[in-house]
């Protein structure tokens, strides 16, 4: 595989160096898997609002309660991103998605057995709901991984397969129903759930170190010979009066190894029962080292095979339980620590994937937009795996103890380190992200309504259901091109983000809510595009912006915490949509507060710049006043 930047060392391993994300190679076959689970997931996700109006009449229920399942369901998906990413940091993007594709999978296969609403809430909403949930967060992390440069233009790719999976599914969805029912259709939509499982498969780690290349007999003769150069010197020395150690006994082997075609006769020293330490040298063909071996011999001596045992021992339970690769080394008298490009010892480390270590691993825009990777692209820790500090939790930074979550639920080490960094309630005494996490729950609130009724509401104005299906079609297109389209000129200098996503969110609130005013076939699509087109703003660019206001450092618990919120919000805004419609008998006012809460989550936002200039001020006074305070003269 081609990589397209040097190795770079390992901030949490000094000796293990890093191979940064290839911008290619394999990545491109993640891109692919990417964008076919969002064309299954979402695609039936955001046309489940078909599924919707036929349980309505199969099972004579009122908007409010049958929306319920498709609240439950993306209400799940959301809310357990962060579980998810605690499972995604110790078992990897692979396990979880195919692991999630089973779920959502059974979910959606028993729901053909629902004999009520009740029961939908739970086998699509809960279980279904928590399969896609699983399938989400790792969809995303897993491009991120393979692209630092081309990393805008890799997840604009893969998210795309949002609005095309809407696209496709709308009539899809519309002639399975036409032809098998709603449960034909749903065991159908269910098998081809199963196919997440083979594309989640092309989720491969990414290789974190470069391999260790295999030396040549002529290389490790010479070593050797050099060795035994060394080892002479030390013997010399530890013989000496200031060496009291030369008297313990010391073996010789003789061996002939083969040198550039030559036969030498090297003799080789080797370790009596007694002795507990062995002589090596670290850098072959050194005279530094050969040097500091004749003054100071004991600065070279690393423990043996016996010592490391027992000191491994303390962290495997024995020194047969090591792994294989490490105790290959412990026997060969070598640190473990040594090995570079050993991805065992990396993922040991962690005690899993650590894949959410890296703090731009939800990041979806270009590298180049980061002003620490513009200053060092080699050299940009934002792409190599970190570990938090120990809180003290567990006692230990051992990533095998088990640690109780809420004091109730046992996890690893790894995974409760994923999950306290994105559930740090600590961010919410920054304004700046208050703000804008009440900007994002109002968005969620009217986001799922359009999607959940718009059918329904044509289907009230004579249009054919064919026709009516259509319409989340329009949506899926628009919303493909308005992502392509806007995440492009977010990537240019010369523009304000925050200006074009708040500008963005305030024209898809003003369109939902006059969208109550449209009363034929035409004027609904138009409206779709709209919708579409400015609402894919709100998806794209959400991690873009959190970058832009709170740096790259707090994305992950930025991000974490928004999924929570949107949770909440979507699970409670299309039932509301609902109930107003069940009580008024038109889904007018739905839209009506459905755009009213976009458009106002758009507006808030433009008051962003005036609440970091008065938080800098306050900040800037209260600095000025320590200061004075530390001059003033004690009395």
């Amino acid at each position: 595989m081609t990589h397209g930047a040097p190795a770079k060392k390992n901030p949490a391993n000094d000796d293990e160096e890093v191979i940064p994300p290839p911008d290619g190679g394999w990545g491109w076959a993640v891109v692919f898997g990417s964008f076919m689970i969002h064309i299954i997931a979402d695609g039936f996700t955001y046309t489940l609002g078909i599924f919707i109006v036929e349980l309505m009449w199969y099972f004579d229920e009122g908007s409010e309660r049958t929306s319920w399942i498709a609240s439950i369901m993306v209400g799940v998906t959301l809310g357990s991103g962060p579980i998810v990413s605690s499972l995604v940091n110790k078992y990897g993007c692979r396990t979880i998605t195919i692991v999630g594709a089973l779920i959502a999978a059974f979910g959606l296969g028993i729901s053909t057995l629902a004999t009520s609403v009740t029961t939908l809430y739970v086998t699509i909403g809960l279980l279904a709901g928590f399969g896609f949930g699983l399938i989400y967060l790792p969809a995303i992390v897993s491009v991120t991984c393979y692209f630092e440069k081309k990393r805008s233009f890799a997840t604009g790719i893969a998210v795309c397969g949002s609005g095309i999976g809407t696209f496709i599914f709308a009539p899809l969805t519309e002639a399975l129903i036409n032809t098998y029912g709603w449960r034909g259709a749903l065991l159908i939509i269910t098998a081809i759930t199963l196919n997440c499982i083979i594309f989640g498969a092309l989720f491969r780690p990414l290789e974190t170190a470069r391999p260790r290349r295999k030396r040549t007999t002529s290389e490790v003769a010479v070593e050797m010979v050099e060795k035994e150069k060394l080892m002479a010197i030390n013997e010399e020395s530890a013989n000496s009066p200031t060496h009291p150690s030369g008297s313990d006994p010391v073996r010789r082997s003789v061996h002939d190894v083969p040198v550039n075609g030559e036969m030498h006769r090297i003799s080789q020293q080797e370790k009596s029962t007694t002795n507990n330490t062995l002589t090596v040298n670290a850098a072959v063909g050194d005279a530094s080292i050969a040097r500091m071996a004749r003054s100071q011999p004991q600065l070279l001596q690393v423990p043996t095979a016996d010592v490391m045992a027992g000191e491994e021992s303390r962290k495997f339970g024995s020194y047969g339980n090591l792994p294989s690769s490490n105790r290959a080394d412990a026997e060969a008298g070598m640190s473990v620590s040594s090995r570079k490009g050993s991805t065992a010892g990396s993922r040991s480390h962690h005690g899993g994937s650590g894949v959410m270590y890296r703090k731009d691993a939800l990041y979806s825009g270009s590298m180049v937009n980061i002003p620490e990777y513009r200053a060092d692209p080699k050299g940009f820790s934002g792409s190599v795996m970190r570990i938090p500090p120990d809180d003290g939790c567990s006692g230990t930074t051992d990533s095998n103890e088990k640690v109780k979550v809420c004091g109730l639920i046992p996890c690893s080490k790894t995974s409760y380190d994923a999950y306290k960094e994105m559930m740090d309630f600590g961010l919410l005494k920054d304004p700046v992200f208050i703000l804008f996490t009440v900007s994002n729950f109002c968005t969620s609130i009217g986001f799922n309504v359009p999607y959940v009724y718009i059918k329904d509401k044509a289907l009230e104005l004579g249009i054919p259901s064919a026709n009516a299906s259509f319409l989340l079609s329009v949506v899926g297109i628009a919303n493909t091109i308005g992502r392509v389209i806007l995440g492009y000129i977010s990537d240019k200098p010369w523009l304000n983000r925050l200006w074009l996503y708040n500008g963005a969110l305030t024209v898809c609130g003003l369109a939902t809510a006059f969208s109550a005013f449209c009363d034929d076939y035409v004027s609904l699509i138009v409206y779709c595009a709209s919708f579409g087109f400015t609402i894919g703003a709100y998806v794209g660019l959400t991690s873009v912006i959190l970058v832009d206001l709170l740096g790259l450092e707090k994305l992950t618990n930025a991000f974490g915490l928004l999924l929570l919120f949107q949770g909440i919000a979507s699970l409670v805004g299309p039932p509301i949509a609902g109930r107003l419609k069940d009580n008024l008998g038109s889904y007018d006012a739905g839209f009506y507060l459905a755009g009213s809460m976009i458009a106002i989550s758009g507006l808030m936002l433009f008051f962003i710049p005036c609440l970091q200039r008065w938080t800098k001020s306050k900040e800037t006074k209260a600095a000025d006043i320590s200061t004075k305070a530390a001059l003033a003269p004690i009395h």
